[in-house]
């Protein structure tokens, strides 16, 4: 999984438990969105990944966490036409 993820992909959290290693509570909410800084590749503890990602919280977090997000499609922005104004002539 972790060759679909990259810096700067959108990722949502589909686990808040418990940190693996530690045992202490995380700082994730599930259910929220969250931007991938760094893939590490790194074995986590658990054993059920073969990366750690790095979202900005903590230090680094099981990528069994997560979700990976489609990419936003590019949305066509209206283009401003110029037309030339007519004018009307007074005699």
């Amino acid at each position: 999984m972790s060759d679909a993820i990259g810096p700067g992909d959108l990722v949502l959290c589909v686990n808040a438990g418990p940190n693996h290693a530690t045992g202490r509570p995380s700082n994730l909410r599930a259910g929220e969105t969250y931007r991938v800084l760094t893939v590490m590749d790194f074995a986590c503890p658990c054993g059920r990944s073969d990366a750690l990602l790095d979202v900005g919280v903590e230090f680094a977090w099981c990528q069994t966490r997560f979700r990976l997000l489609p990419k936003p499609r590019a949305q066509a922005k209206p283009v401003k036409v110029s037309a030339p104004r007519e004018v009307e002539k007074v005699r």
